[in-house]
């Protein structure tokens, strides 16, 4: 996923230096797939980057109906994923992820693979 166009931010015209790579299955219809992650929850990561940091490696987790990004167990480094369980990972959909400032940021699916 990559950072699309955030009108009103600093990102009124995206940034493709800046997004996820997540792992995770998806069903048929393209969203996560519950049962599937369940058994393979050690596989399912995710890797952030952005030209002007780090990169941050983590996990997908889940809490409750609530999936987010785990980048250090134990710490409260969690990020929060828009209704994750809710969107269709498919070519040009989008994925609503809050900034360290809370703002809600849209990500375009731009590339799936097969496990």
């Amino acid at each position: 996923m990559r950072l699309a166009r955030n009108p009103g931010t600093e990102y009124v015209d995206g940034d493709d230096r800046r997004g996820y790579t997540l792992i995770a299955p998806i069903d048929a219809d393209g969203h996560l797939d519950e049962d599937a992650f369940r058994q393979m929850r050690e596989a399912c990561t995710v890797r952030r980057f952005a030209p002007d940091e780090d990169a941050q490696e983590g996990r997908l987790s889940r809490r409750g109906d609530n999936w987010y990004f785990d980048y250090a167990v134990g710490t409260d480094d969690d990020e929060a994923v828009y209704r994750l369980g809710e969107h269709r990972f498919g070519l040009g959909e989008y994925v609503s992820i809050a900034d360290d400032d809370g703002r809600l940021l849209a990500y375009k699916v731009t590339e799936i693979q097969g496990l």
